[in-house]
Protein backbone atom coordinates (compact mmCIF):
# COMPACT_ATOMS: atom_id res chain seq x y z
CA UNK A 1 0.00 0.00 0.00
CA UNK A 2 1.46 3.29 -1.08
CA UNK A 3 1.86 6.11 1.48
CA UNK A 4 2.48 8.83 -1.06
CA UNK A 5 0.07 11.75 -0.72
CA UNK A 6 -1.46 13.14 -3.88
CA UNK A 7 -0.20 16.48 -4.98
CA UNK A 8 -2.88 19.13 -4.42
CA UNK A 9 -4.18 20.75 -7.47
CA UNK A 10 -4.43 24.50 -8.03
CA UNK A 11 -8.06 24.60 -6.86
CA UNK A 12 -7.54 22.38 -3.82
CA UNK A 13 -7.08 24.18 -0.44
CA UNK A 14 -3.61 24.08 0.95
CA UNK A 15 -3.05 22.40 4.31
CA UNK A 16 -3.89 24.53 7.36
CA UNK A 17 -5.74 27.04 5.15
CA UNK A 18 -9.50 27.52 5.75
CA UNK A 19 -11.89 26.76 2.96
CA UNK A 20 -13.97 29.51 1.41
CA UNK A 21 -16.54 30.83 3.89
CA UNK A 22 -14.81 29.34 6.92
CA UNK A 23 -13.40 31.79 9.53
CA UNK A 24 -9.69 31.99 10.02
CA UNK A 25 -8.29 30.80 13.31
CA UNK A 26 -8.95 33.34 16.04
CA UNK A 27 -11.75 35.07 14.06
CA UNK A 28 -15.37 34.83 15.23
CA UNK A 29 -17.82 32.73 13.26
CA UNK A 30 -20.60 34.49 11.33
CA UNK A 31 -23.19 35.90 13.74
CA UNK A 32 -20.83 35.91 16.71
CA UNK A 33 -19.80 39.32 18.17
CA UNK A 34 -16.27 40.39 17.41
CA UNK A 35 -14.28 40.69 20.61
CA UNK A 36 -13.06 44.21 21.34
CA UNK A 37 -9.38 44.68 21.19
CA UNK A 38 -7.94 46.01 24.44
CA UNK A 39 -6.97 49.65 24.13
CA UNK A 40 -3.51 50.57 25.23
CA UNK A 41 -3.61 52.31 28.61
CA UNK A 42 -2.86 55.99 28.24
CA UNK A 43 -0.29 57.38 30.62
CA UNK A 44 -1.87 59.47 33.36
CA UNK A 45 -0.59 63.04 33.59
CA UNK A 46 1.53 63.74 36.58
CA UNK A 47 -0.55 65.40 39.29
CA UNK A 48 0.99 68.57 40.64
CA UNK A 49 0.63 69.99 44.10
CA UNK A 50 -1.66 72.70 42.74
CA UNK A 51 -3.99 70.08 41.18
CA UNK A 52 -4.25 68.23 44.46
CA UNK A 53 -5.04 71.46 46.31
CA UNK A 54 -7.64 72.48 43.70
CA UNK A 55 -9.56 69.28 44.36
CA UNK A 56 -10.07 70.13 48.00
CA UNK A 57 -13.28 71.79 49.12
CA UNK A 58 -12.80 75.17 50.88
CA UNK A 59 -14.22 75.54 54.35
CA UNK A 60 -17.77 76.86 54.49
CA UNK A 61 -18.15 80.63 54.65
CA UNK A 62 -20.34 82.44 57.07
CA UNK A 63 -23.85 83.39 56.09
CA UNK A 64 -24.79 86.89 55.02
CA UNK A 65 -27.95 88.87 55.71
CA UNK A 66 -27.92 89.79 52.02
CA UNK A 67 -28.73 86.22 51.01
CA UNK A 68 -25.29 85.27 49.67
CA UNK A 69 -22.04 84.08 51.13
CA UNK A 70 -19.85 86.90 52.28
CA UNK A 71 -16.81 86.84 54.49
CA UNK A 72 -15.59 83.57 55.90
CA UNK A 73 -12.05 82.54 56.66
CA UNK A 74 -10.91 82.60 53.05
CA UNK A 75 -13.37 85.23 51.82
CA UNK A 76 -15.38 85.15 48.64
CA UNK A 77 -13.88 85.32 45.17
CA UNK A 78 -15.61 88.66 44.80
CA UNK A 79 -15.30 90.77 47.98
CA UNK A 80 -18.74 92.26 47.25
CA UNK A 81 -20.46 88.90 46.76
CA UNK A 82 -23.81 88.80 48.54
CA UNK A 83 -23.92 92.55 49.20
CA UNK A 84 -26.34 95.05 47.68
CA UNK A 85 -24.75 97.36 45.10
CA UNK A 86 -22.59 100.05 46.62
CA UNK A 87 -24.17 103.48 46.56
CA UNK A 88 -23.18 105.79 43.74
CA UNK A 89 -20.81 108.54 44.87
CA UNK A 90 -22.98 111.18 43.24
CA UNK A 91 -26.02 110.06 45.25
CA UNK A 92 -23.94 110.11 48.42
CA UNK A 93 -22.89 113.70 47.68
CA UNK A 94 -26.45 114.84 47.04
CA UNK A 95 -27.56 113.16 50.28
CA UNK A 96 -24.90 115.12 52.20
CA UNK A 97 -26.03 118.37 50.60
CA UNK A 98 -29.66 117.68 51.58
CA UNK A 99 -28.61 116.96 55.19
CA UNK A 100 -26.41 120.06 55.30
CA UNK A 101 -29.36 122.22 54.23
CA UNK A 102 -31.68 120.54 56.75
CA UNK A 103 -29.28 121.39 59.59
CA UNK A 104 -27.62 124.52 58.24
CA UNK A 105 -30.73 126.59 57.47
CA UNK A 106 -32.39 126.26 60.93
CA UNK A 107 -29.06 126.71 62.74
CA UNK A 108 -28.30 129.80 60.66
CA UNK A 109 -31.71 131.32 61.38
CA UNK A 110 -31.39 130.69 65.12
CA UNK A 111 -27.88 132.09 65.23
CA UNK A 112 -29.01 135.16 63.30
CA UNK A 113 -31.69 135.81 65.91
CA UNK A 114 -29.34 135.26 68.85
CA UNK A 115 -26.24 136.96 67.52
CA UNK A 116 -27.67 139.33 64.95
CA UNK A 117 -25.97 140.14 61.68
CA UNK A 118 -22.42 138.87 61.57
CA UNK A 119 -19.60 138.79 59.08
CA UNK A 120 -18.09 135.28 58.88
CA UNK A 121 -14.93 136.70 57.26
CA UNK A 122 -14.09 139.58 59.59
CA UNK A 123 -15.72 138.33 62.80
CA UNK A 124 -13.89 135.12 63.64
CA UNK A 125 -15.54 134.65 67.02
CA UNK A 126 -19.04 134.55 65.57
CA UNK A 127 -17.93 132.34 62.69
CA UNK A 128 -16.30 129.92 65.11
CA UNK A 129 -19.43 129.85 67.28
CA UNK A 130 -21.54 129.15 64.19
CA UNK A 131 -19.22 126.29 63.16
CA UNK A 132 -19.28 124.71 66.63
CA UNK A 133 -23.07 124.88 66.92
CA UNK A 134 -23.54 123.49 63.41
CA UNK A 135 -21.07 120.61 63.99
CA UNK A 136 -22.68 119.62 67.31
CA UNK A 137 -26.22 119.71 65.93
CA UNK A 138 -25.19 117.76 62.84
CA UNK A 139 -23.41 115.19 65.03
CA UNK A 140 -26.53 114.62 67.16
CA UNK A 141 -28.81 114.54 64.10
CA UNK A 142 -26.74 111.99 62.17
CA UNK A 143 -25.97 109.86 65.22
CA UNK A 144 -29.65 109.49 66.09
CA UNK A 145 -30.72 108.79 62.52
CA UNK A 146 -28.00 106.23 61.79
CA UNK A 147 -28.36 104.26 65.01
CA UNK A 148 -32.13 104.00 64.57
CA UNK A 149 -32.69 103.83 60.79
CA UNK A 150 -29.29 103.50 59.15
CA UNK A 151 -30.30 106.55 57.09
CA UNK A 152 -30.47 110.30 57.40
CA UNK A 153 -33.19 112.26 55.61
CA UNK A 154 -30.83 112.92 52.72
CA UNK A 155 -29.99 109.23 52.42
CA UNK A 156 -33.68 108.31 52.48
CA UNK A 157 -34.33 110.76 49.65
CA UNK A 158 -31.49 109.25 47.59
CA UNK A 159 -32.43 105.66 48.52
CA UNK A 160 -29.11 104.72 50.10
CA UNK A 161 -28.26 103.55 53.60
CA UNK A 162 -25.36 102.83 55.94
CA UNK A 163 -24.67 99.17 56.75
CA UNK A 164 -22.15 97.34 58.87
CA UNK A 165 -19.49 95.82 56.66
CA UNK A 166 -19.45 92.60 58.65
CA UNK A 167 -23.13 91.69 58.48
CA UNK A 168 -25.11 94.45 56.73
CA UNK A 169 -27.03 95.47 59.85
CA UNK A 170 -27.91 99.02 60.89
CA UNK A 171 -24.96 100.64 62.71
CA UNK A 172 -26.83 100.76 66.01
CA UNK A 173 -25.07 102.03 69.11
CA UNK A 174 -21.39 102.85 69.09
CA UNK A 175 -20.66 102.37 65.32
CA UNK A 176 -23.35 104.91 64.34
CA UNK A 177 -22.17 107.52 66.83
CA UNK A 178 -18.53 106.90 65.96
CA UNK A 179 -19.26 107.39 62.28
CA UNK A 180 -21.23 110.58 62.90
CA UNK A 181 -18.56 112.00 65.21
CA UNK A 182 -15.70 111.26 62.81
CA UNK A 183 -17.54 113.15 60.08
CA UNK A 184 -18.91 116.18 61.97
CA UNK A 185 -16.76 116.95 65.01
CA UNK A 186 -13.31 117.50 63.39
CA UNK A 187 -14.68 120.72 61.87
CA UNK A 188 -14.55 122.25 65.35
CA UNK A 189 -10.73 122.18 65.25
CA UNK A 190 -9.58 125.43 63.59
CA UNK A 191 -7.93 125.06 60.19
CA UNK A 192 -6.81 121.42 60.57
CA UNK A 193 -10.37 120.28 61.09
CA UNK A 194 -11.45 121.46 57.65
CA UNK A 195 -8.45 119.78 56.01
CA UNK A 196 -9.31 116.48 57.71
CA UNK A 197 -12.97 116.86 56.70
CA UNK A 198 -11.99 117.43 53.07
CA UNK A 199 -9.66 114.42 52.95
CA UNK A 200 -12.32 112.36 54.71
CA UNK A 201 -15.11 113.02 52.21
CA UNK A 202 -12.80 112.60 49.20
CA UNK A 203 -11.37 109.31 50.42
CA UNK A 204 -14.21 107.27 48.88
CA UNK A 205 -13.22 108.42 45.38
CA UNK A 206 -10.11 106.24 45.39
CA UNK A 207 -10.85 103.66 48.06
CA UNK A 208 -11.20 100.05 46.85
CA UNK A 209 -13.17 97.84 46.93
CA UNK A 210 -15.81 99.31 49.27
CA UNK A 211 -15.59 103.05 48.41
CA UNK A 212 -15.30 103.96 52.08
CA UNK A 213 -14.65 107.40 53.49
CA UNK A 214 -12.48 107.62 56.59
CA UNK A 215 -15.55 107.76 58.84
CA UNK A 216 -16.67 104.48 57.22
CA UNK A 217 -13.34 102.86 57.97
CA UNK A 218 -13.42 104.01 61.58
CA UNK A 219 -16.94 102.63 62.10
CA UNK A 220 -16.43 99.62 59.73
CA UNK A 221 -19.43 100.55 57.61
CA UNK A 222 -20.29 100.84 53.92
CA UNK A 223 -22.94 102.83 52.06
CA UNK A 224 -25.19 100.67 49.89
CA UNK A 225 -28.20 101.19 47.67
CA UNK A 226 -31.69 100.47 48.98
CA UNK A 227 -33.54 97.97 46.75
CA UNK A 228 -36.57 99.41 45.04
Amino acid sequence: MSTDQPTPGPDDPRPHEPRDGEPRPGEPRPGEPRPEEPRPEEPRPEQTEGDRFAGRQPPPSYGSPYGGTYGGEYGAADPLAGMPPLANRGRRLVARIVDALIIGIPVGLVMAVLVGDYDPVNNNNEATAMTIVYALVYFVYEGLMLTKYGQTVGKKVMRIRVAMLENGEIPAGQPGWLRAGTYALPEIVPCCGFIFWLVNVLWCTWDRPFHQCLHDKVAKTVVVSVPS
